[in-house]
C-alpha cells in the first residue's frame, strides 16, 4: 500500500505555510525571495520546502485576504523589488494561529498517548452499549 500521498505521511505539512510566513513578517518587512530561504531553513519543512512558487501564491492570497501588504523597495543594484510588510490582520491572524496550533499540540500529545496505551479502546469498552447494559445490571442487583 502507498501511503506517501496520506495525511499520515505528513504531507498536510505544508499547510503551515501561511503561520510560517506570519511569523517570519513578525519580525521585519522582507523580500519573497528571503521569505522562500527562511522557510526552507525552518525545521518544519526542512525535508520538505515550499517551492518559490507556491510561496509567492501564499503571498498574493494572503495580501488579498489583508493579512500583507508590499511596498516598492528600489535600490540602486538592480530592479525594483517588492517588500512584503505584515498588517494589523496579519498579526491578529498570527494570534490565533498560535493558539490554534497551541490547541493542536495539545490534542494530538493527548491522542499520541492514547495510541500509544491503548486507551481508545479501553475508553469504548468501558462506555460502549454493552457497559452501559453492564452498570444497569449491577445498579439492579445491588
Amino acid at each position: 500500500m502507498d501511503l506517501s500521498g496520506c495525511p499520515c505521511s505528513g504531507k498536510t505539512l505544508m499547510r503551515l505555510v501561511q503561520p510560517a510566513i506570519l511569523a517570519i513578517l513578525r519580525e521585519e518587512p522582507l523580500h519573497g525571495y528571503v521569505i522562500v530561504r527562511r522557510l526552507s531553513r525552518m525545521t518544519v519543512f526542512r525535508e520538505d520546502p515550499p517551492d518559490a512558487r507556491g510561496v509567492y501564491r501564499m503571498l498574493r492570497s494572503m495580501e488579498t485576504a489583508g493579512l500583507v501588504r508590499w511596498t516598492w523597495d528600489a535600490s540602486d543594484r538592480g530592479p525594483a523589488r517588492r517588500r512584503f510588510h505584515l498588517t494589523g490582520g496579519g498579526r491578529a491572524c498570527l494570534a490565533l494561529w498560535e493558539k490554534t496550533l497551541d490547541r493542536y499540540q495539545r490534542t494530538i500529545g493527548t491522542l499520541l498517548t492514547e495510541m500509544r496505551e491503548g486507551a481508545g479502546e479501553r475508553h469504548a469498552e468501558a462506555s460502549g452499549p454493552a457497559s452501559a447494559t453492564m452498570r444497569r445490571r449491577r445498579a439492579t442487583t445491588a
